[in-house]
This record gives structure tokens, C-alpha cells and sequence, in this order.
């Protein structure tokens, strides 16, 4: 479910040391599978273990995991990285903001996922996402721009060499196209 490198798993054990005996760490999602999913770890003393934790054994420490974060930290990855700027712990969960669906999944379902889990975030530093209005059935995806996207003057650039490349591509023989149907106004929320 989680990978933890071994950098970090020295950082965690490091830190428990200094913490009362039988703390571990905990590692949750705070509003999960929405868009302002968050990760985090923290400590978990002994007593704030809760019966429904799903519990993983690491050399030195446990890392638990409350019931409803499980599904969307599947695939997470735990790395703690030093360099010449100093060091820091990164927590990658693709899947915190959208449940990871089946391979089998309707192409709406994993169209939606993807659009989620690796271009929303791509989008997100400009304070931009889309979101899936439509498939139709000639395959082709209809997009609605919102945020900082919505009346940017480079969103013809983001959807044709973008968006569009990208999920051309991860659904290569099922999508033949992709249509933006947003009403573009610019504003002060437009990103360029």
C-alpha cells in the first residue's frame, strides 16, 4: 500500500526515538477522494490507535493508517531526501484526490481518474483544473476549463499540447478527441 524508502524510514525512526515508547506514525488523507485532499503523517501514540487501523510493519516502527484513508493511499510513496538546500519528507499519493479505478473500469471512470490523479495537479500550480462534462459516443472528451485556467490566453497551447496529447496517448484506440467547451472570460483569476 505504502512505500517508505529506507532515507525515510530512518528519519521516522530517528524522530520516534525521542517519543514517549510504543509512538509509531500515522499516515492519513484529510478529505479524501475530493480535490483538497490532503496528506499527512504525524505521530500516533499508543493510545490514539484506533481498532480499525490498518497497520504496517516497518524495522523500528509501525506506520498505521485510519479505515477511510486506506484506498486513496494505495500506490503512496514516503521519501526522505537530503541535499546541499537541507532535507525534506515528500508524501506522493496519486490516489488521495480520486479512488484508483479498475483497469476494467468504464472509460469514463478511468478518463475521470487520470483527469484527477495527473492533470489536475499538473494544472493546479496555476490555479487551474478541468473537469470531464462529457464522453460521447464517438470518443470524444468534453473538458470544462475552471480556476486560473478559464480565459488564460495559453489554454489553447494547455488543451491541444497538453491535456489532449496526454490523454490521447493513456487512451490510445478509445479516445479520438478532446473539446473544450468553456465559456473563457478573462479576469483577474485568469492565470496569464
Amino acid at each position: 500500500m505504502i512505500t517508505i524508502t529506507e532515507a525515510a524510514q530512518g528519519h521516522f525512526k530517528k524522530l520516534l526515538e525521542q517519543q514517549p515508547e510504543g509512538t509509531n506514525i500515522r499516515v492519513f488523507v484529510i478529505n479524501p477522494g475530493t480535490p483538497q485532499a490532503e496528506c499527512g503523517v504525524s505521530y500516533c501514540p499508543d493510545d490514539a490507535v484506533e481498532a480499525d487501523d490498518t497497520r504496517l510493519n516497518f524495522e523500528g516502527f509501525d506506520a498505521l493508517v485510519d479505515e477511510k484513508s486506506v484506498p486513496f493511499l494505495e500506490e503512496a510513496f514516503i521519501d526522505y531526501v537530503t541535499d546541499q538546500l537541507g532535507s525534506q519528507l515528500t508524501l506522493k499519493a496519486p490516489n488521495a484526490k480520486m479512488r484508483k479505478v479498475a483497469d476494467d473500469a468504464p472509460l469514463r471512470e478511468r478518463l475521470d481518474y487520470v483527469i484527477q490523479s495527473q492533470v489536475n495537479p499538473q494544472l493546479a500550480s496555476h490555479g487551474g483544473f478541468i473537469t470531464l462534462v462529457e464522453l460521447t459516443d464517438n470518443g470524444t472528451a468534453v473538458i470544462q476549463f475552471g480556476g486560473g485556467c478559464n480565459g488564460c490566453s495559453m489554454v489553447d497551447v494547455t488543451l491541444k499540447d497538453g491535456i489532449e496529447k496526454q490523454l490521447l496517448e493513456e487512451f490510445a484506440g478509445e479516445l479520438s478527441a478532446v473539446k473544450d467547451v468553456t465559456e473563457h472570460e478573462h479576469g483577474d483569476h485568469s492565470f496569464y
